[in-house]
Order: structure tokens, then C-alpha cells, then sequence
């Protein structure tokens, strides 16, 4: 797998992860797409802080196709893609789709159009195609990049006596700091929250470059996953040892990520959490409650000599066209305006999430993205965005077993390998 190398300061904001605004429309809902009408699905566009990106990218489109009408309808995320596979299965629906990259949109790739053609002049100016291109096509046009640094609270660092400007580089030491801050603070190690499962997400791809040999994290992001390796292994032993050692917060498994495990970290109850880059559970979400000089980002402390710890990240959120819509140029146009840079701009201003433009500065972020940025030129696909949603959605159940102490890892490992190889 090819080192990325991107852009100077040069990234800007997008969407989070979480739920949207608006009540669930059906697949009864009518699709546009006759050239006088597109209706868009997405989980965000009831969120305030995407008014001024919406703004600015109906503005775009508007001047190419002043005529044509464009409706919007907010999913709520816990129920966004039931409500769109419905749509898939009757064939009819909404013509342009925001989509999560990964598994989610590749698992749907049927029922989209390749937007190839179309996005070709855009190539260059935005980054994260990887992560919504499926046998060599493209199936959405990039708006965030998403992924997954470790972020700690520099104040709680310092009052335990550390040097909250030299986090540990290796997990020993680590965990050893993580036993001085509970004892001067009584602030838990880890904040997290894996009620949906999704804690073990965040906790593989944030940690996997640190366990894994460059060549193991290659061949996994490759489809090559060696579900039996030692360095695997020891992944899930790690995720095991964080509930067995109580350096999680309590209740991981009755906590929700969104936004209960950030919650914690953001009054300072936890040290550390592994958050996102967009515009929940990141840097400036963070900044509000806990000042940006306090905010931290550390690269995953080293578990296995032989790894090269890097930011895990891919194209985060996308918009796709349906294969079933009237005018695909047309529906392929609006995906284009809602990855403007005038739009991509606003989301920065508006919610600080790191997107696909490379083309907008944002030196003035402070601290902590100015780290995430400098990350990202040497980051690599995040572990988890490679596996199917079916696996994805096992590995969730296996993780919440694991923090119980009601299975075991070899168990969780042959099941995810079964997984995996169906999937």
C-alpha cells in the first residue's frame, strides 16, 4: 500500500458520524431527477452546523441549473440505511445519497451509478476516493476524511506530573501514565462507549498501525487478512486487557460513543479517547470544553517493535447517484457542488471536521488539527473501513462479549475470520 503524501496545511470540514435531524421518509419517496427536480437523502442536513455548508453548495448548483429544484430529507442516522436498503429493494428512492466510505456504499455499489465520467476534473483537488471505489470505480464523490487520532487532555497529563507536551511512545509506558493520572486525578485511562459496538472500530484502526508490521497493515487493507497472525491477535488482547485492567471508563458496554464516551472526556473523567476528525468526538468539539492549548493528539503508542505507527483515516462521508435516477450528468452535477470548495470551506468555519479539499488552509486551526495534519501526510487507510458491514457489525457484538468476559478472543478471531471470508 503506497505512503500518501497530500498537501501542506491545507484540509477542511465535514460531517460527523452521527445522527441527523428530520423524520424517516420511506422508499416511497418520490425521486426527482426529471431535470426539474433531485431529492437527496442524507443524516445531516437538519444540523445546524451544516446550514452554511447547504447554503453555499445549493448556491454552486444553482448557477448551472437555476430550474431545477432540489429537496433535502434528513434521515436519522440509527435507521439511515434500513430506510435506504428498503429503497434499493423496491428500486426507487432519492437520486443523490450520502453514504459512510467503506463497506457501506461498496456493500450497495449495485444500486449506484460510477460516477467516473463525471468527477474526473475533481480528482486532483480532493483526497479519500479509496474509501467509496470499488473494482477500480468511483462510486461517490469524497466530502470528509474521516479518521481516528488519539486525543488527551493535557491538563489532567500535567496535574499527574507528566509532560503532557511527550505523551508515551510505548503501551507500557502508557499504561503506566494512565495508573499516575488515576491516582492523582481519579480520571479513568480510556473514555468509551460501545453500546452500538462501535468502540472496537475506533479501538483497531487507532491501534493497529502500533501492533501491526507495515507489511501486515498493507496486506489487510489489500483483502490479504490474516485472521489467525499473532500481531492480530494481540489487537483484540489489548481491547480485552483496557475493560480487564479498568482503563476504560465504567459501563463501556451501557455507553454510547455519540456522544456519551466524549461527554466523558470533555469533563474530564478520562485521559484519553479515540475520537474522530469531523465535526463530533474531534479537535474543536474538544477545544469548547477543554480550552485548545489543553487538547492533545499522540500517535498510537508502540506495541510491537517492528510497527510504524501512523493516523488511520479514509474518505469519511460521500454523496452518490442512484443508478436509478432520470438524469445521472444532472444528479452527478449536484454531487459536485455539495464538494465545492466554497461549500467544503463553510463546513470548516462551521464545524471544524477535517474534509477532502486540499486546497483550503486551515494553519489556523490550532494545536491539535495542526498535528491531524500533519499526521495525514504519512496516514494509511483506517483497518476497519476495509471489512464488510456484515463483519463490521460482528465484530461489534464480539467486542461487547470480550469487554464482559463472556467469550474469548481465539472465539472472536474464528468467527471473524468465517466473516470475512463470506463477506
Amino acid at each position: 500500500m503506497k505512503q500518501r503524501t497530500l498537501w501542506s496545511a491545507a484540509l477542511v470540514a465535514g460531517l460527523a458520524l452521527t445522527a441527523g435531524c428530520g423524520s424517516a421518509a420511506g422508499p416511497g419517496t418520490s425521486s426527482g431527477g426529471s431535470g426539474d427536480k433531485l431529492v437527496v437523502w442524507d443524516w445531516k442536513s437538519g444540523d445546524a452546523k451544516a446550514a452554511g455548508y447547504l447554503e453555499k453548495a445549493k448556491a454552486d448548483f444553482a448557477k448551472k441549473h437555476p430550474d431545477v429544484k432540489v429537496e433535502f430529507v434528513a434521515q436519522p442516522f440509527d435507521q439511515y440505511y434500513t430506510l435506504l436498503g428498503a429503497a434499493i429493494q423496491s428500486g426507487k428512492g432519492p437520486d443523490v445519497i450520502l453514504f459512510n466510505g467503506g463497506g457501506q456504499i461498496r456493500d450497495r455499489s449495485d444500486a449506484l451509478a460510477p460516477l467516473d465520467s463525471h468527477v474526473a476534473e475533481d480528482r486532483a483537488r480532493l483526497a479519500g476516493w479509496d474509501a467509496f471505489t470499488k473494482d477500480g470505480k468511483v462510486y461517490a464523490e469524497p466530502v470528509t476524511l474521516q479518521g481516528h487520532p488519539i486525543y488527551y487532555n493535557k491538563d489532567l497529563y500535567q496535574k499527574a506530573g507528566l509532560d503532557p507536551e511527550a505523551p508515551a511512545k510505548t503501551w507500557d509506558d502508557f499504561v503506566r501514565n494512565c495508573g499516575a493520572i488515576t491516582q492523582k486525578t481519579g480520571a479513568k485511562c480510556f473514555a468509551l462507549g460501545n453500546k452500538e459496538g462501535i468502540g472496537i472500530q475506533f479501538f483497531l484502526s487507532a491501534m493497529g498501525s502500533a501492533v501491526l508490521t507495515p507489511q501486515e497493515y498493507d496486506d489487510w487493507i489489500a483483502g490479504k487478512r490474516d485472521w489467525s497472525s499473532p500481531d492480530v491477535k494481540r489487537i483484540f488482547e489489548l481491547w480485552k486487557q483496557t475493560g480487564e485492567a479498568g482503563l476504560n471508563t465504567d459501563g463501556a458496554n451501557s455507553t454510547a460513543m455519540f456522544n456519551d464516551a466524549f461527554a466523558a472526556f470533555n469533563s474530564a473523567k478520562a485521559a484519553n479517547v479515540i475520537g474522530l476528525m469531523s465535526d463530533v468526538g474531534h479537535w474543536k468539539d474538544f477545544a469548547e470544553f477543554l480550552t485548545p492549548e489543553k487538547v492533545g493528539v499522540m500517535r498510537a503508542p508502540v506495541v510491537n517493535p517492528a510497527a510504524k505507527p501512523s493516523l488511520a483515516y479514509d474518505g469519511g462521508i460521500g454523496y452518490a447517484v442512484a443508478k436509478w435516477t432520470k438524469d445521472q450528468k444532472l444528479a452527478a452535477d449536484l454531487v459536485r457542488s455539495l464538494t465545492s470548495t466554497e461549500a467544503l470551506k463553510a463546513f470548516y468555519l462551521d464545524g471544524g471536521a477535517i474534509a477532502s479539499d486540499t486546497t483550503i488552509d486551515t494553519s489556523a486551526g490550532g494545536p491539535a488539527v495542526k498535528t491531524i495534519v500533519t499526521e495525514v501526510k504519512s496516514g494509511k487507510p483506517a483497518l476497519h473501513v476495509a471489512l464488510s458491514s456484515k463483519t463490521i457489525d460482528l465484530m461489534g457484538r464480539l467486542s461487547q462479549q470480550l469487554l464482559s468476559g463472556s467469550t474469548t478472543v481465539d472465539e472472536v478471531l474464528q468467527q471473524l475470520a468465517a466473516s470475512d471470508k463470506t463477506g
